[in-house]
């Protein structure tokens, strides 16, 4: 399988820099590990197996960016990419989701991605045939003559025919100028199908039941169709499905697929720590924990997962794990588990000027997104360096005196101090409104000052 140009490890970071402050060795890290799945693919086939993907931990404070890592990642992963909690899982025999279900949503996300691109290669070839259906429905054509006279062609059946033709060919440049999206046409469409399912079934492989009782009863069943009046434009999205759906070879994505999945997957375990066994600790959740841990073990290791697909290989997938390891260390994991994850990489605290450039350097940064929804009420709003400076610092302060959540603090201050703004807008509505250093202190002073208001309000 040839995988798409995959970015170098500094254009990775480079992008990662413009949401993510800091951690720059997580970054390093995680570019190294993606652009490694491309790397392997260049290795010739006996080598090739026996490159196995290196997992990644990575360790930090809540509110410090390893969840962020892994949702800009997902844009940047030209492969099936699944984040999941840890903490859903529990052992087999016990209600809830198995390990084995992320195998089976990721296979299901590289399904979904083929399909996509598969239907991007038909698209205009669909486009032409929705086209054709389109004026048929528009333009009727002739039906055929009933009288088993054999009618000679002649001078007044040609020009019927030019006629007709020339009537589509108007209705055809009309279609594709717009002028004929808003008439209705009637059509008939597939009917959805809820079929009640009732859940008397728990342990492994059931929470994807439904889903395969729906397809199972599919086949059985016929497809309920209907007839409906929809505008042209309606009908020219249903058609194209349509034809898409019959060019696609749903046989040859589904193949590509499982490939894409084996060899390109990647799959990032938030929360790991939530699983991992506290020391001296005992119970029955204790004993949960290592359960989902030995459940999860041959998974990284290396199985076959059984999907509604096929067979799924996990041996070349890789997994990027993370938690905050609060009240447990990454050794309390067992200790196959913790060989399975080979390299470890700590993320920072987050301080003041972290907090600072958070708040203005990203593309995504809080103070331009309130900045763009105050302008939504026609307010112009703007803020003095030294306010933001302010507010870096009451958050660091809040932080310290309080539990640090990281960066999340910036959301609840932002919320706080922004508040009679938002409340009441349409009397601001016209204006500048300028945020100053006095202002964020007016605000939120009383609020930081008091440890018990602070625990409870920031």
């Amino acid at each position: 399988m040839t995988l798409p140009h995959s970015f170098t490890p500094k254009e990775i970071v480079t992008k990662l820099d413009q949401f993510i402050i800091g951690q720059e060795d997580a970054k390093r890290f995680v570019a190294v590990a993606l652009r490694n799945r491309w790397r392997r693919q260049q290795v010739e086939p006996p080598l090739r197996d026996e490159i196995a993907p290196k997992n990644i931990i990575m360790i930090g404070p809540t509110g410090v960016g390893k969840t962020e890592i892994a949702r800009r990642l997902a844009h940047l992963a030209q492969s099936p990419f699944l984040k999941i909690e840890a903490s859903k899982f529990t052992e087999i025999g016990y209600v809830g989701r198995d390990v084995e279900s992320m195998i089976r949503d990721l296979t299901q996300l590289a399904v979904n991605m083929v399909k996509k691109e598969e239907t991007a290669k038909v698209k205009e070839k669909a486009a032409v045939m929705a086209e054709e259906r389109l004026l048929d429905l528009l333009v009727p054509p002739s039906p055929p003559p009933v009288s088993k006279t054999v009618s000679l062609p002649g001078p007044a059946g040609s020009e019927a025919g030019s006629g007709k033709s020339s009537t589509r060919e108007k209705f055809r440049q009309m279609l594709q100028d717009g002028k004929l999206d808003d008439k209705l046409v009637e059509m008939v469409v597939d009917q959805p199908q809820n079929m009640p399912m009732v859940e008397i079934f728990s342990g492994s492989g059931m929470d994807d039941m439904g889903s395969g009782m729906k397809d199972m009863f599919s086949k059985i069943f016929p497809q309920k169709r209907e007839r409906r009046k929809l505008s042209v434009a309606e009908a020219r999205i249903i058609l194209e499905r349509e034809e898409s759906e019959k060019l696609i070879e749903m046989d040859k994505v589904i193949k590509l697929a499982i490939q894409r999945t084996e060899q390109s997957g990647i799959i990032f375990l938030d929360e790991i720590d939530k699983i991992a066994s506290r020391q001296g600790a005992v119970g029955s959740a204790e004993v949960s924990r290592e359960g989902v841990q030995r459940d999860l073990l041959p998974i990284v290791e290396g199985a076959t997962v059984t999907t509604k697909f096929g067979m799924v290989k996990t041996d070349h997938i890789l997994f990027i794990a993370s938690g905050a390891f609060h009240l447990c260390k990454p050794s309390d994991l067992v200790p196959e588990l913790q060989g399975r994850f080979p390299i470890r990489v700590e993320l920072n605290p987050l301080g003041e000027e972290e907090f600072y450039r958070i708040l203005t350097e990203p593309q995504n940064a809080l103070i331009k997104q309130y900045i763009a929804l105050m302008a939504t009420e026609d307010i112009e709003l703007s803020f003095q360096e030294d306010a933001i400076r302010e507010m870096a610092r009451i958050a660091t302060e809040v932080n310290l005196k309080t539990e640090n959540i990281g960066a999340r603090r910036l959301h609840t201050i932002m919320e706080r101090l922004l508040e009679e703004v938002s409340f009441n807008s349409p009397e601001f509505a016209g204006q500048k409104f300028e945020i100053t250093a006095e202002y964020v202190k007016k605000q939120l002073r009383k609020i930081s000052d008091s440890e018990d208001l602070s625990r409870y309000i920031l």
